[in-house]
């Protein structure tokens, strides 16, 4: 968005009115790229223009503006409801939703009917219909309903006779209703009531519909006590029959609870939902607790990743989530909480409509059950991510495309498959090194790493000079031409601004390598700079494939510069120390310590216990005692001097 188009939406949203409601950007196509709520339209469309709203999104999100369109509700709460069905409806680009958007598998009961009946099905839209789930494992589903038709007989909405006495029931009231004599084939095999032959009427069929749909909602405790009283009283009644078929669905009840892993010793009520993100997308896991037990996990991939903060995130899931279910929970496990947490509460507890008053509300855990359940839900968020990734080409298509987007944002003769990367570990000039990583085909080969001691002299850092050292080496005519380095790279990436990059060019330049194309990667802004273009930095889309290659080469020579760094500073921390000590030689340097497992802890050693270990002689051991207690003083005093 240029500076005039800028100014146009700000002077139009002077007219938006300061009530609450439901805003809609636009692109120049027309198409909604993000809608969003407010309590105050006016004040929080001006964020998003004044760039007030810190999100990383924001910036491309407003480039990309050029109308919008608004909506005035009632109330927050009315706005909460608009928006999650708008993102629904258009599947906005910067909007997290899910990934996968298909239709889920619910278990429903068609409540508008005399004789409600259940079924495994994937809409949810129809009404006078209750519908529980949603369940990711289809499978699981179906084996569900097959269950709570053992427990508690009830009609099934695939049965013919329960279809065709429903289409009658349309025309003529229940009381004039001729029945058939004989009963449907589940209804002789134990699976239905028999309403169709007149075995069971109107109203006690609606108290075995109320007991499926505790069931389903997990009170399996409370039913089992209906069912053992009723047990007794037909035991007393003499009717042993019946208490034997009683007792049968009591113990399919008991054999499905020990198969549901008992996890809290508070007969907890909750969902307990975790993420696991990477760059743009993300993995998402529901532990579904009812009565302090895990009935049932459903696993969700998102659209988004760390390119939106978390809470944004679970707010939308939960949105998205409990708009399709009615198995609400008390309790909703968080790993923090959301955005509008209060009117999110508010709109399921209305959904949950307790007999008992309770609320819906969210936790997040600190310690104890509720932290280890946390932990489990985390855990496999993870697998689910990886599981996506593995029988999907996700990881594939994101490469080729950061690759593709690298080429034009770069202006690249050809898609950068070889990439080298470097970075300079130092302190104070000091144990200086250099990593040089290599991405090929957009995925790191570490058999072509390389790691650099600086050679150069220096008391201070300087990382221009030291850039220049390890590009003198890598790039230099013998080194280019050995296969041991592999070929020359389709792009080097220096960690650093404008003075790094203008170092590796004129290196390079030197060298006869000038035809490399290199850029510098800032770290504050994410900005890529090319000697070859003069508008400026190159800025990456936030969330984009391109970026997260970027960030992800970066990275990784950091760390590998930051490892041998470590590893050549503790080396030549023990060396120097102890071969001070006359007498002192490698083989009982490496034995003293060996004997002590650290040099840590032979530093806060004692003389006796030197001596102890019988690898040195006693003047020695006493010799190293003396320039290790001077050691440990110059570093307690410089500890002293750097302290406030």
């Amino acid at each position: 968005m240029n500076a005039a188009k800028l100014q146009e939406i700000k002077n139009q949203l002077a007219s938006v009115p300061t009530e609450p409601g439901v805003y809609l950007w636009k692109n120049a196509e027309g198409e909604v790229i993000y809608v969003g709520k407010a309590k105050q339209l006016r004040a929080r469309m001006r964020q998003y223009v004044n760039f007030q709203d810190s999100r990383e999104k924001i910036p491309l999100l407003v480039s990309q503006i050029d109308s919008f369109e608004y909506v005035v509700t009632a109330n927050e709460h009315e706005s909460l409801v608009l928006e999650r069905n708008l993102i629904k409806q258009y599947s906005p680009y910067f909007n997290a939703d899910f990934k996968d958007d298909k239709s889920y598998p619910f278990i429903a009961l068609t409540k508008g009917d005399v004789f409600p009946a259940i079924k495994y099905t994937r809409e949810t839209h129809k009404p006078q219909t209750r519908y529980f789930g949603p369940y990711t494992d289809s499978r699981a589903a179906r084996e569900l309903v097959d269950t709570v038709r053992r427990v508690v007989p009830i009609c099934a909405a695939s049965c013919a006779e329960w279809r065709r006495m429903t289409r009658r029931l349309e025309q003529t009231p229940y009381d004039e209703l001729e029945l058939s004599k004989r009963p449907c084939f589940d209804a002789h095999v134990g699976l239905g009531p028999g309403v169709c032959c007149g075995e069971m009427g109107p109203e006690a069929y609606q108290e075995q519909v109320a007991r499926v749909e505790r069931f389903l909602s997990g009170q399996h405790s409370e039913f089992i006590e209906e069912l053992t009283l009723e047990m007794q009283q037909a035991a007393e009644a003499l009717d042993f029959e019946r208490a034997g078929r009683i007792k049968g669905r009591i113990d399919t009840i008991k054999s499905l609870s020990d198969t549901q892993h008992a996890v809290s010793s508070h007969r907890l009520n909750a969902d307990v939902i975790a993420f696991y993100r990477e760059e743009t997308i993300a993995g998402v896991t529901v532990l579904i607790l009812r009565e302090g037990r895990i009935v049932n996990t459903n696993e969700f991939i998102f659209n988004k990743g760390k390119d939106v903060p978390e809470s944004e995130l679970l707010r939308m899931f939960v949105l998205r989530y409990y708009d399709s279910t009615e198995s609400i929970p008390h309790e909703l496990i968080v790993e923090q909480i959301p955005e509008d947490a209060e009117v999110i509460e508010s709109w399921l507890t209305e959904k949950l409509a307790s007999a008992h008053g309770a609320k819906a509300r969210f936790t997040v855990p600190q310690r104890g059950e509720k932290n280890a359940l946390m932990a489990m839900a985390q855990k496999n968020a993870r697998h689910v991510l990886m599981r996506y990734k593995a029988r999907s080409s996700y990881d594939d298509d994101r490469i080729n495309a950061a690759l593709m987007q690298l080429e034009s944002a770069l202006a690249l003769d050809a898609p950068p498959l070889r990439i080298e990367c470097f970075d300079i570990s130092t302190i104070h000039g000091r144990h200086s090194v250099a990593s040089m990583v290599v991405f090929t085909n957009g995925r790191p080969d570490k058999s072509q790493y390389r790691r650099f001691k600086i050679r150069m002299e220096t008391e201070e850092a300087n990382d221009f000079a030291m850039m220049s050292e390890v590009f003198a080496r890598r790039y230099c005519a013998d080194r280019l031409q050995d296969e041991r380095f592999g070929k020359k790279p389709d792009l080097i990436i220096v960690d650093g601004g404008k003075p790094q990059l203008t170092a590796a060019i004129k290196q390079l330049e030197e060298l006869g390598a000038g035809d490399i194309p290199v850029c510098g990667l800032a770290k504050r802004d994410e900005e890529l700079f090319v000697p070859w273009q003069d508008s400026g930095p190159v800025v990456l889309p936030s969330g984009s494939p391109s970026l997260y290659l970027v960030k992800q080469v970066r990275d990784e020579a950091h760390r590998f510069a930051i490892t041998f760094h470590r590893e050549l500073r503790g080396k030549a921390m023990t060396t120097s120390i102890l071969d001070e000590v006359v007498g002192m030689g490698p083989k009982r340097k490496k034995a003293l310590l060996k004997a002590f497992g650290s040099f840590s802890a032979l530093r806060q050693a004692s003389l006796e216990e030197i001596k102890q270990t019988g690898v040195v002689p006693s003047q020695v051991a006493e010799d190293v005692y003396a320039v290790l207690r001077q050691y440990n003083g110059k570093k307690d005093a410089k500890t002293t001097d750097n302290e406030p």
